[in-house]
């Protein structure tokens, strides 16, 4: 049987809870995590948080009214809200800000990683190479938490992340801005050492059980595999994305456009 490792409950200081509570931070712009709505509930305040959910592009939950009394909340009216941990940016305004500053941008791409073990390990590894953003769906992906954010050691508050409606429609908004959209994948005939991430590049990182899913798979420039010479199945997702970024920041610090200074520090 699968191991679970159990998740910690957000503390109530990051919890707002009621339906005008919630709806004036959304209307306010204050940054949500996500919304856990009561899904017994029905009635136009439940269209009016949706709507302005989906305006904000803050992911819904719809749970039993179980879910919401665990957060040991009495008055919580069937809707919680939990203030994100994270500052989320507009991929095109991240995009723009880094081309504006005269960098050639390097973003990863999460594609159904829900531990937020390999997440916070992602986000260290990303933020020590120079990644200018870490782009994620609005589902499927595990919550950027106060474990995530413990795991990646403060990393994902100083890192952009990007979060997005559709990760195929990224891609798409990548392309149009002149960047490589590169994917790691076991069967590619290609070596990431052979690959040229000197050019503004996203890389795409799939869960270790599922890898990258086709339709994403088949809009990428790029794809690569990592060479392995022991005979094993894979490699931990976190692992195989500190192994590429390495090389990423190796070719760039060569050809003298590396993101920031390389430290000495072990």
């Amino acid at each position: 049987m699968k191991n679970f490792r159990q998740q910690h409950r957000p503390k109530k200081s990051s919890l707002i809870a009621g339906r005008s509570a919630v709806r004036d931070a959304i209307g306010s712009g204050k940054q949500l995590d996500r919304i856990y709505l009561q899904n017994s509930l029905q009635g136009k305040w439940i269209e009016e948080i949706r709507s302005l959910a989906q305006r904000h592009q803050i992911p819904i939950n719809k749970v039993p009214v179980e879910k919401l009394n665990a957060f040991n909340i009495s008055d919580h009216e069937g809707v919680v809200a939990q203030v994100a941990r994270v500052r989320y940016y507009d991929l095109q305004e991240a995009i723009s800000f880094v081309v504006e500053e005269g960098e050639t941008p390097l973003f990863i791409m999460l594609d159904g990683i829900t531990d937020i073990r390999n997440i916070g390990g992602i986000a260290r590894t990303a933020y020590c190479c120079g990644v200018h953003a870490i782009i994620i769906p609005e589902k499927g992906v595990g919550a950027l938490n106060e474990d995530a954010i413990l795991t990646s050691a403060g990393a994902l508050e100083k890192l952009a992340v990007c979060r997005v409606k559709s990760l195929m429609k990224a891609v798409d908004e990548l392309h149009l801005n002149g960047i490589t959209v590169f994917a790691s994948e076991m069967s590619a005939k290609r070596n990431l050492f052979d690959c040229d991430f000197k050019l503004p590049a996203a890389i795409v990182m799939g869960s270790e059980e599922k890898g990258i899913y086709p339709a994403l798979m088949k809009i990428c420039d790029e794809k690569f595999k990592i060479p392995m010479l022991g005979d094993f199945e894979s490699l931990n997702v976190g692992v195989a994305t500190g192994m590429i970024l390495y090389e990423v920041m190796k070719q760039r610090i060569d050809k003298g456009i590396a993101r920031g200074e390389v430290s000495t520090r072990g």
